[in-house]
């Protein structure tokens, strides 16, 4: 099978390059990718190398929307022409035209996916009612939202977000749903921005403002709940005294394979409790955040700042790679004509 794929090298360098799949085994399905969304914090953590899941090349991408196009033959609950969302292409076997193996990371990032279907991350049918583009953002609602499950806060107590890009905007919206007084703290104000757009109370602009001072004028004694979720281990100790004496911490951020630290005596005199979610919940919570976008209580589209065809992918890979802030998310369009 020949398809398009976005592909990074290991100088860091970005492109569309045709490539081969393997053959559709009897339990995958092949699907014509339509969008696939782009995990800037996790994404850009294996390109350049802070994690790894195989050696470069690299095709990145964990989650996509698409169309069945071919079924293997012990699958009996999925169709040719059904569309579907995907946790990723990992399973998958890539190689460039010169035969050079690619590590499929989790590769979604393609014009085809060739997926086990019956698996904790594999393919599932879209439900009715959400869009391709949108439905291609996925995971990182429903890692938020496996993170708020695990910490539980509850209706009327405060809870600090830490960090608004997708996941820590995902907390946000969930914590909202639950009644929650939620506290987003950024140094960006366009994030910040949609944080309120997603149902924050109150936002803290940390470029400009004591982030302690201003939860303390929220919340006298501390956050029941404090969700960091920048993934950045020199946020941890700015984080964890923003916690109320026996309230909660989640590390609701990916910090990378190398340790991390953090001032004892803080948490230890507050006696908090720790949260360490991973991955995205699997099933219950995918199912849960597509069926609130259907039915229009999460409005994930406010998240997508960028949109692009896949020729013009490898040149906003760049544009991130290289800094560039004013990405927040980025979906992917495969369509033939795109």
């Amino acid at each position: 099978m020949q398809a398009k794929a976005l592909i990074c090298d290991a100088q860091q360098r970005f492109a569309i390059q045709a490539v081969s799949l393997k053959a559709v085994a009897a339990d995958e399905v092949l699907i014509r990718t339509a969008y696939s969304g782009v995990s800037i914090g996790t994404e850009f953590a294996l390109i350049r190398n802070k994690i790894s899941w195989g050696p470069y090349p690299l095709c990145t991408g964990y989650m996509a929307t698409g169309v069945i196009e071919a079924v293997g033959a012990d699958i009996d609950d999925l169709r040719k022409g059904d569309s579907v969302y995907c946790r990723g292409n990992n399973t998958n076997v890539m190689t460039l035209a010169d035969g050079t193996k690619v590590s499929c990371a989790s590769g979604a990032h393609a014009s085809h996916i060739v997926a086990k279907a019956h698996t904790s991350h594999g393919v599932e049918k879209l439900p009715a009612g959400v869009p391709m583009d949108v439905g291609s953002m996925f995971v990182m609602p429903a890692v938020a939202l496996y993170g708020v499950d695990m910490a539980n806060p509850r209706m009327g107590q405060s809870v600090v977000v830490f960090g608004t890009g997708l996941i820590g905007l995902g907390v946000v919206a969930a914590c909202a749903h639950r009644g929650c007084q939620v506290i987003a703290v950024d140094l960006n104000a366009g994030r910040l921005a949609v944080a309120s757009a997603m149902g924050a109370d109150h936002v803290i602009d940390g470029s400009i403002e004591d982030v302690g001072a201003a939860v303390r004028r929220i919340a006298p004694e501390g956050a029941d709940v404090v969700f960091e979720s920048t993934g950045i281990p020199a946020c941890i100790d700015q984080a964890i005294p923003l916690c109320r004496a026996q309230g909660k911490f989640v590390w609701q951020g990916n910090y990378g394979a190398e340790p991390v630290s953090f001032h004892f005596l803080v948490p230890h005199g507050k006696r908090l409790q720790m949260f360490f979610p991973c991955d995205d919940g699997l099933q219950p919570c995918r199912r849960a955040v597509l069926k609130n976008v259907a039915m229009g209580a999460l409005d994930w589209e406010k998240t997508i700042s960028h949109r692009v065809v896949y020729s013009d992918a490898p040149a906003m890979y760049e544009r991130i790679n290289d800094g560039d802030l004013s990405v927040l998310g980025m979906v992917i369009n495969w369509e033939p004509n795109a």
